[in-house]
Formats: C-alpha cells, sequence, structure tokens
C-alpha cells in the first residue's frame, strides 16, 4: 500500500516537473521573442533616426569622411563629402590641409576641392571590396601672403607664368574596402584605405622643359583613409 501511494506520489511529481519545465520554456520563447522584437524595434529607429538625421538641412551633411596624407595639399588633410551617381561613381571631396613650418618659415593651412571618378568596383567577398582604379582632379590654394594668384609688381612682367597660390592636379590611384556589420556600426557602414599617384601643373611643365627629371620629381604618393557614414 505504501508503495503503491509512492509511486502515485512519483507520479505526480513527474507531471509537476514536466508542467513546470513547459511553462519555463514557453516563458523563455516568449523572452526571445520579446528580445528579437526590442532589437528590430530598436534597430528600425536607428535607421529612422538616421533618415530624419539627413532630411531637410542634413542633406548637407557629408556622407563620409576622409583623412589623407600628402597629395600637394599638405602634410595632412582632413575632409568630407558626397559620392552620387547610379553606382555612386562620382565623389566630391573638400579638404582642410596643414602644412608644418619644417619646409617654411610658419605653417601654413591649405584648402582643396577635389572630384574623383571611380569607374567600376569589384566584390572579393561579402565584406571586401575593390576599386581597381580611381582617378580625378583637384584645385587647392593655400592661405599665407607669401603666395599670390597674380604676378606682383616687383617681378619683371611674364617672370612667372604661373600663380604660386593656385595648383592644378590630376591623380589616378586604387581602393580596397572592408564593409561593416550594419547591426554592430549603426553609423558607420566601411572602412576604406587607399593610394593615389598625384602631379600638378607646375611639375608637368618642369618635367617637358627639363629632361633630367625622373618621375619621382613630378609624380607624388599619397595614402589616405575613408570612412563611410551614410
Amino acid at each position: 500500500m505504501k508503495w503503491l501511494d509512492i509511486k502515485k506520489a512519483g507520479t505526480l511529481a513527474a507531471a509537476l516537473l514536466l508542467s513546470t519545465a513547459s511553462f519555463a520554456q514557453d516563458k523563455v520563447t516568449d523572452s526571445i521573442a520579446a528580445l528579437d522584437s526590442d532589437k528590430v524595434a530598436v534597430t528600425d529607429s536607428v535607421t529612422v533616426a538616421v533618415k530624419d538625421y539627413r532630411s531637410g538641412w542634413g542633406k548637407l551633411i557629408p556622407k563620409y569622411i576622409k583623412l589623407q596624407y600628402a597629395g600637394s595639399m599638405g602634410f595632412m588633410s582632413l575632409g568630407g563629402g558626397y559620392d552620387y551617381g547610379v553606382n555612386r561613381q562620382w565623389e566630391t571631396d573638400i579638404f582642410f590641409g596643414f602644412l608644418p613650418h619644417y619646409s617654411t618659415a610658419k605653417n601654413k593651412i591649405t584648402l582643396t576641392l577635389k572630384q574623383n571618378y571611380i569607374p567600376w568596383k569589384t566584390d572579393i567577398n561579402d565584406r571586401f571590396m575593390i576599386e581597381l582604379l580611381t582617378t580625378g582632379l583637384y584645385i587647392n590654394t593655400i592661405f599665407d601672403d607669401e603666395f599670390w594668384i597674380s604676378e606682383p609688381d616687383k617681378y619683371p612682367n611674364g617672370y612667372y607664368s604661373f600663380s604660386t597660390r593656385i595648383r592644378f592636379n590630376a591623380f589616378v590611384g586604387q581602393r580596397l574596402t572592408y564593409k561593416l556589420k550594419p547591426e554592430s556600426h549603426k553609423f558607420l557602414k566601411s572602412v576604406t584605405a587607399f593610394y593615389e599617384v598625384s602631379t600638378n601643373d607646375v611639375y608637368v611643365l618642369s618635367a617637358f622643359n627639363n629632361s633630367y627629371l625622373k618621375p619621382k620629381d613630378y609624380l607624388v604618393l599619397s595614402l589616405g583613409v575613408k570612412l563611410q557614414m551614410f
């Protein structure tokens, strides 16, 4: 008789445990669903916030930031810009550069307006993309009274055939882009490393007029990083 009671008690306890486990599993499932729902809601909220951020006057905010070393723009240049076109093959950049006083009497600031063209882009995999050719033109100026646009009266007429304040440049280069996961970097889409080989109007004239000059005398190597935000 006692054995039967124990057996019934064990059966009842097992039923209670199964019921409790089933209830707990349902709660865990509901909790996970709620977390996923919250995650989607947060992601959607961030997406909406970003869209609102880029509406109206927010469209003037640069889509990316660039940091560039050398390139006849200064020792180091910081700027931003906009990409557009069907495949975002066009870019317009604005840079402010810093030229330390080691090569001149004092520190100087430069301003550069740059137009880039990227004819094609190739995906290596789902995370990496390479741009085998980038090319473009840019014009830059330097803020200093020592440099001029029109030839000063102290020089004989035609002594200088070019402006010392404004330079016209052309470049070619390549880029490698690493795409970030949207869930881990909500306000940064990708990071791009690039290099460019450039020259300017004065260097080209010098190369034509002085055959002894070598490519290293009229070509400039620059390196940079691009942070894509929108």
